[in-house]
């Protein structure tokens, strides 16, 4: 595991969200989020490590729900991931060397082959974890992303298990 990661991006749907989609009959879409992955995401930007969603999807829920965490790089609807991730390599100032990304199926393996860290939940597709440098023992939306952000921020004596809301 790369110890100088500097920004965390997430795929969402597969990733922070076990990859469900909820349409009640008015037509209003829901996912769920754990809260576990958020404390996780909270930790990493208490310590001064950038977070980035970069999505195909556009979902007004997880919109609220990364704004609330206090996610700064919000990509949704993003038809060109490549683009978005190099627009974060600008924004950020960092190498690819300093990025890790957790994508979930093949949309995300373009990314995944870019940065320094390439990373799968425990139920992304095979094509997926075979790029994947690390692969949680979590699924998506159960934990995965908080596996990861805790094995990053350990890795460079960061973690301590602070205070903050989830």
């Amino acid at each position: 595991m790369n110890p100088d990661v500097k920004l965390v991006i997430f795929d969402l749907d597969g990733v922070l969200t076990d990859g469900s989609i909820r349409i009640n009959d008015d037509g209003v879409e829901s996912k769920t989020f754990s809260v576990r992955d958020g404390y996780g995401i909270r930790q990493l930007l208490r310590c001064g490590i950038e977070v980035a969603v970069i999505s195909a999807r556009h979902s007004p829920a997880a919109e609220l729900r990364l704004q609330d965490l206090g996610v700064r790089h919000i990509y949704l609807a993003c038809g060109n991931k490549k683009q978005a991730y190099n627009r974060l390599l600008q924004v950020c100032s960092l190498s690819a060397e300093q990025v890790a990304y957790m994508g979930d199926d093949m949309p995300d393996r373009e990314v995944m082959r870019l940065v320094g860290l390439p990373c799968a939940p425990a139920d992304a597709c095979a094509e997926i974890k075979r790029a994947a440098s690390w692969v949680s023992s979590a699924p998506g939306g159960r934990g995965a992303a908080r596996e990861l952000c805790e094995k990053i921020l350990k890795q460079q004596a960061l973690w301590d298990g602070a205070d903050g809301d989830p």
